[in-house]
């Protein structure tokens, strides 16, 4: 049975979803601006490439996914200008404000939840170590790794994806691995 292309491109977005959320936390490191940057990258594809041969879906929510994190951070720059400019000609307040994050946990049923216990801490914890790696690439570094060995692109996909040359990915995704590498080790972690 043949899906009606509305219905494609909903399982398309289902599909890409948790991933495009890691892969925008890593760039951005804030939760509320990863889910806004992938809401964004969603309903940008449903928009305007929504007629396009499904093939080609993976390949452009890609690239505007990536458009989106550059977005991200040219306004943020930009913001951060006016405001530092901003709050040295206003007077400081004495304001609170609570923030109370609520951690989200996602339960998935897989067989890695049947595992013992200390075979589940150890991969958590490793998880978690790559994850801290990850976070202290640098922006490009991190978007080739992801590209590469997440969302499984090969070469020049994430080249077009990234707007630069496949040497240039090969590049960044061996500087990548070398780091997070060598962090796993400092860590007491053989890669």
């Amino acid at each position: 049975m043949i899906l009606p292309s509305t219905d494609r491109l909903s399982a398309f977005l289902i599909d890409v979803e948790r991933r495009a959320f890691r892969q925008a936390m890593f760039a951005v490191q804030n939760e509320d601006a990863a889910l806004d940057l992938v809401q964004e990258a969603m309903l940008r594809l449903a928009e305007r490439y929504a007629e396009r041969p499904e093939e080609e879906w993976p390949m452009l929510f890609q690239r505007i996914m990536q458009n989106a994190i550059r977005d991200h951070y040219r306004r943020s720059k930009v913001r951060g200008f006016w405001v530092s400019l901003l709050s040295a000609l206003t007077p400081a307040r004495d304001e609170d404000e609570e923030v109370d994050p609520l951690d989200t946990f996602y339960v998935e049923a897989s067989s890695a939840a049947l595992q013992p216990p200390d075979i589940q801490v150890d991969r958590n914890r490793t998880r978690e170590l790559i994850d801290a790696g990850l976070a202290k690439l640098p922006l490009r570094q991190r978007q080739a790794f992801l590209l590469r060995y997440v969302e499984e692109l090969d070469v020049a996909a994430t080249a077009a994806a990234m707007g630069c040359s496949e040497g240039s990915v090969k590049t960044h995704c061996s500087r990548a691995c070398h780091a997070l590498a060598d962090w796993l080790r400092e860590k007491g972690v053989e890669p």
